[in-house]
C-alpha cells in the first residue's frame, strides 16, 4: 500500500494540466486589445511562464502571468495556450505544465474598401464622383469611419472626412492618374486601403467656332471700345483662341483659357480698323476656323464748317444768299440744320456725305450771326458762328442812284441839257415841248442884278419823264425839271445844287 502511494505521487507529469487555465477574451475584432493570463491554483510557485500560439512560443513573453496584444489584427487568430514550470519539482524528470489550447479568431471590423468612379469614363470639364465603399460589421456598427482619398500620394479634396464620397467639379487632362482612398475607425485605429485604380481624362475636340462682335446699340464706332467674342459648342481642356484679319491672316490677338468663349477687346476703334476678320479654336486636336464677319467702322461727324456765297459784296434786302454747311469727316447719312441767331431756318440732308446747301431770300431782319450743325446719329456737332450784315435797304439804293445822276450835273452844263433834250425827245408823251419849258424861265441877268430875287421858278415847271440808261444794266426812271441856264452857267448851277427843294427825283430803280 505505501508502495503504491508513493508511485502516484511521484509519477511524471507531463499532460495538460486542469489547475492551469489559459484566460482569453471570446470575441475579437480588428484594433480590439487581447489579454492572455494563464491562472494556476494557489500554492503553486512557478518558475516561468511561456505563452504559445499554434505551438509556437511567443517571443514577448516574460515572466509575469500576462501577455497582451495591443491592436488586434487578422494574422494574429490562432490556437493559444500557456505553459508553467516549477520553481524546484520533486523530482527530477518532473515536467512543466502546460493549459488547455484557447481558439482566438479576430474577426474584420470592416472589410478593405472599394474605389469606384462615376461617370465610368471620365470626360474632361465634367464632374466625377469618387466613392469609397465599405461596411462596418453589425457587432460595431456604432464604431465610426473617416474616408480620404489620394492621387500620386496626395491627399484631395480637404483631407479626411465622414462622408464616403468626393466629388471632382471638373477633370482635366492633367488630372490623369493613379487614384486609392482610405477608410479608417476612430476609435479604435484601424486603417484599411483599396486597391488602386486608373483613370483617364478623355479630352473633347473643339467644334463649332463662331465669331460675333458687341458693340453699343450694335454700331462700331470710330473711338469707342469694340469686343470681338469668338466661341465653341463643344471643346474641354485648355483651348487657344486667336483672331485674324482676313485680308493679311495676320493675328490680332490670342489667348489660351478653359472656357467655351473668350473675348478681346478693341479699344480706341479706328476707321482703319474696319475690315472682315475670323477666329480660330485649339485645343491640341487641331485648330477650327469661324466664319468671316465684317466689321463697320462709323464715324463720327466732324466740325462743320458754314460757308455764305452772295451776288455781291455788299448785300441788300432782296438778294437770295446760299448757305453752305459741309463736315469733313463722318459717316452718312448726315443732316444739316442751319440757324440764325439759334432759331431754325430749315435743314437739308446729305445721304452721300459731303455737304449741303440751303437758300436764303434777305430781308431786313436777317442781319446777324448765322450757324449750322451737321448730325449723322452719333452726335451732333455745331459750327462757328459768321456774321451776315445787309449794307441798307431799297430806299438805300435809291439814294445811290441819286447821287449818280447828281453827278451827271458836275457835267457842263450845256452837255447835260443836250442830253436831257435828247432823252426827252423820245420819250415824251403828250408833254410840255423843250421850247415851252424854256421860255418860262426868267433871265439870268435878273437873277444876277437883284440879289434878292426868287430863284427861278423851278416847281411851276411841269416834269417830263426821262430814261437814263447808264450801261451797267441799271434802268432808271425820273421826273425831271427841264431848265434854261443863263450865261452864267456856273452860278446858276451852284445855286440849283444849293436849292433845298428837290430838282431832280430818282425812283422806282429796277435791277435787271
Amino acid at each position: 500500500m505505501l508502495l503504491w502511494s508513493l508511485l502516484v505521487i511521484f509519477a511524471p507529469v507531463d499532460g495538460k494540466s486542469d489547475w492551469l487555465t489559459l484566460v482569453a477574451p471570446s470575441a475579437v475584432f480588428e484594433g480590439d486589445r487581447i489579454d492572455l493570463t494563464c491562472q494556476k491554483k494557489n500554492g503553486w510557485k512557478v518558475k516561468r511562464v511561456s505563452y504559445y500560439k499554434d505551438g509556437e512560443e511567443l517571443p514577448l513573453s516574460s515572466e509575469v502571468s500576462n501577455f497582451s496584444i495591443q491592436r488586434a489584427v487578422l494574422s494574429d487568430s490562432g490556437t493559444y495556450h500557456c505553459a508553467v514550470a516549477p520553481v524546484w519539482p520533486l523530482f527530477p524528470f518532473q515536467k512543466e505544465k502546460t493549459s488547455r489550447s484557447v481558439r482566438i479568431e479576430v474577426q474584420e471590423l470592416f472589410p478593405r474598401p472599394v474605389l469606384t468612379v462615376s461617370p465610368f469614363r471620365a470626360i474632361e470639364g465634367n464632374p466625377v464622383t469618387l466613392t469609397c465603399e465599405t461596411k462596418l460589421s453589425p457587432q460595431r456598427s456604432d464604431a465610426q469611419l473617416q474616408f480620404c482619398f489620394f492621387r500620386g500620394g496626395r491627399a484631395l479634396g480637404s483631407g479626411w472626412s465622414s462622408s464616403p464620397e468626393l466629388r471632382v467639379p471638373a477633370m482635366w487632362s492633367g488630372d490623369s492618374g493613379s487614384y486609392w482612398c482610405e477608410a479608417e475607425t476612430v476609435t479604435p485605429s484601424v486603417r484599411k486601403q483599396s486597391l488602386r485604380s486608373q483613370i483617364h481624362v478623355r479630352r473633347v475636340p473643339v467644334s463649332n467656332v463662331s465669331l460675333e462682335m458687341r458693340a453699343p446699340r450694335g454700331q462700331v464706332i470710330e473711338g469707342r471700345n469694340l469686343v470681338l467674342l469668338c466661341s465653341v459648342t463643344e471643346g474641354t481642356g485648355n483651348i487657344t483662341f486667336s483672331w485674324h484679319r482676313e485680308a493679311t491672316g495676320a493675328s490680332v490677338g490670342k489667348k489660351t483659357q478653359r472656357s467655351l468663349s473668350v473675348e478681346l477687346e478693341v479699344p480706341a476703334v479706328q476707321e482703319h480698323d474696319a475690315g472682315r476678320y475670323y477666329c480660330r479654336a485649339d485645343n491640341g486636336h487641331g485648330p477650327i476656323r469661324s466664319k468671316v464677319l465684317s466689321i463697320l467702322v462709323r464715324i463720327p461727324v466732324s466740325c462743320p464748317i458754314l460757308s455764305i456765297t452772295a451776288p455781291r459784296a455788299q448785300v441788300v434786302e432782296g438778294d437770295v444768299v446760299e448757305l453752305r454747311c459741309e463736315a469733313q469727316r463722318g459717316s452718312p447719312p448726315i443732316l444739316y440744320r442751319f440757324y440764325h441767331e439759334d432759331v431754325p431756318l430749315g435743314n437739308s440732308s446729305a445721304p452721300s456725305g459731303g455737304g449741303a446747301s440751303f437758300n436764303l431770300s434777305l430781308t431786313a431782319e436777317h442781319s446777324g450771326n448765322y450757324s449750322c450743325e451737321a448730325d449723322n446719329g452719333l452726335g451732333a456737332r455745331r459750327s462757328e458762328v459768321v456774321p451776315l450784315s445787309l449794307s441798307g435797304t431799297s430806299s438805300y439804293r435809291e439814294e445811290q442812284v441819286t447821287d449818280r445822276a447828281l453827278g451827271l450835273l458836275g457835267v457842263p452844263a450845256c452837255v447835260a441839257a443836250a442830253l436831257l433834250f435828247y432823252c426827252r425827245f423820245h420819250k415824251t408823251r403828250g408833254r410840255h415841248s423843250v421850247t415851252n419849258a424854256l421860255r418860262d424861265v426868267p433871265s439870268a441877268n435878273s437873277q444876277a442884278s437883284t440879289p434878292s430875287s426868287p430863284s427861278p421858278a423851278i416847281e411851276d415847271l411841269q416834269p417830263d419823264y426821262v430814261n437814263v440808261d447808264p450801261g451797267d444794266g441799271d434802268v432808271a426812271y425820273s421826273f425831271v425839271w427841264s431848265i434854261q441856264l443863263p450865261e452864267d452857267a456856273e452860278n446858276t448851277r451852284r445855286t440849283i445844287l444849293e436849292n433845298k427843294d428837290s430838282h431832280v427825283i430818282y425812283s422806282g430803280v429796277k435791277e435787271m
